[in-house]
């Protein structure tokens, strides 16, 4: 199942999920167009932003070196499987890259993704998290360290290597030390570790094969799970995409998780419904 060699133009779709935090969209747009890779289009799946969401993306998208859809839904609480599955619709590309707006890309990112696509496998990877005072560096108004940032990444270790050491990365090695596909990558079965939302991947045709994301998982909290067991469930391997992927998580408060509980639990009864076993010591959902 591949599209690199075909005439589909873009071959993959980066479905960016955003919510009112355009400071932090316009770091990631911008880590987009500094791609190697260039053969992708970008989906915003947004959540209900407001109106300065949708001005940012105009804006960005009269420079940006590849195409935009903007697609936008009533702000009626946390429905983003709601609009990821429209995200996932409107995709024209044959690979799905699932991406969040607060989580800065690595040049080699879409490259990275690429070489890890095969057919029959879904990808998860993993987040470096920044610190509180390098996110507000950032998305200062003056722009301060932002060139610099970018121009380091994937470059320069000094810069990372000192944020590292005061304690603004919880980690930076995997960003110059780039493992490639190999079969320590493919998990033995279902698992809750390292399934992030931020940054995972597989083809559109499993994602409808399978209806897409529950859209009964409403507020914050393990719809990305629940995506990842069903394609399990459905036949696919789930393969690591750490060592090669990883994103710069921005530092921001943690929104409302009053729904969490309830949509683990959706997921552990669809496990056991289904008869697989898991480990029920897993912490579930922390860690990057």
């Amino acid at each position: 199942m591949s599209c690199w060699t075909t005439a589909l133009n873009p071959s993959i779709s980066i479905l960016l999920a955003t919510y009112n935090w355009p400071q932090a969209l316009d770091l990631v747009l911008e880590s987009l167009n500094a791609q190697t890779d260039k053969d992708f289009e970008v989906l915003i799946a947004d959540d209900g932003s407001r109106p300065d969401t949708a001005q940012l993306i105009t804006a960005f998208s009269k420079t940006a070196n590849f195409p935009i859809q903007h697609l936008w839904q009533e702000d009626l609480g946390f429905r983003k499987t709601v609009i990821l599955n429209q995200a996932i619709k409107h995709a024209r590309g044959c690979y799905l890259v699932f991406l969040d707006g607060d989580c800065i890309t690595q040049p080699d990112f879409v490259a990275r993704h690429r070489a890890l696509a095969q057919s029959g496998y879904v990808v998860t990877g993993s987040r470096i998290l920044l610190g509180q005072r390098l996110t507000n560096d950032l998305i200062a108004p003056e722009r301060n360290l932002k060139k610099r940032f970018f121009s380091s990444l994937g470059h320069s270790k000094f810069l990372f290597v000192v944020k590292r050491l005061v304690g603004q990365l919880n980690k930076c090695v995997p960003l110059w030390i780039k493992i490639p596909d190999n079969r320590w990558r493919v998990y033995p079965g279902f698992v809750w570790k390292r399934i992030k939302g931020c940054n995972m991947a597989c083809w559109k045709d499993d994602a409808v094969r399978i209806g897409g994301f529950d859209e009964s998982m409403v507020g914050w909290g393990h719809e990305d799970a629940d995506f990842v067991f069903r394609l399990q469930q459905s036949g696919l391997k789930r393969k690591s995409g750490a060592w090669a992927t990883e994103v710069l998580h921005l530092d921001h408060p943690v929104g409302d998780q009053s729904k969490a509980a309830a949509n683990a639990a959706k997921v552990r009864k669809k496990i056991l419904e289904k008869g697989r076993a898991y480990d029920r010591g897993q912490e579930v959902g922390n860690g990057p």
